[in-house]
């Protein structure tokens, strides 16, 4: 069994079903944005680099990628609610269709503030995509298009998901035990 800071580790959701949801999420994105010249991704870093990079590959259309930082947890289990951009996209999203890829939905605070910051750069749709759904923590009214798996009200790690910095190179998603 693995372990972080001295707490053990319990599988939730195993390699295989994450490559196996992925790639139904790559057939889902391709048909709503079947007639796009050329998708933009966005990732959200750090978390979504993982699934993006699978999501990405599954998805057999002209796309380019790019990416926003923004933090809103430190070192701590808990969000600290304050959600700083730390890098900005590099591209002009204005008249283009753009997914926003990011790791969890859980207070819905993040991803809701982002969308919105995406949205007043006039895409001409913006949708987003979610490797994870923790809706009994929904703090604000906001649901993800596109969703892997919902999963209970855990700490977790792995694929992407870290507990400061560590844990993302996990292949899984574990849960965080007491």
């Amino acid at each position: 069994m693995e372990t972080i800071r001295g707490k053990r580790l319990s599988l939730l959701i195993k390699e295989e079903d994450i490559k196996k949801r992925v790639k139904e999420l790559g057939r889902e994105v391709e048909r709503d944005f079947a007639t796009s010249k050329e998708l933009i991704v966005v990732g959200l870093l750090k978390g979504a680099f993982i699934f993006m990079a699978d999501l990405v590959r599954e998805i057999k259309l002209p796309l380019k990628i790019d990416f926003l930082w923004v933090s809103s947890y430190g070192q701590s289990m808990e969000s600290s609610g304050n959600i700083k951009i730390v890098k900005d996209i590099d591209v002009d999203i204005e008249g283009r269709e753009v997914l926003l890829v990011d790791d969890i939905l859980d207070t819905g605070l993040t991803l809701k503030e982002i969308y919105e910051f995406l949205r007043i750069r006039n895409p001409s749709k913006l949708k987003t995509c979610v490797l994870l759904d923790k809706k009994e923590r929904r703090k604000v009214d906001f649901n993800a298009d596109y969703v892997g798996f919902e999963v209970p009200n855990l700490f977790l790690v792995g694929y992407g998901l870290d507990w400061g910095e560590l844990g993302r190179n996990l292949p899984g998603v574990y849960a965080v035990e007491d």
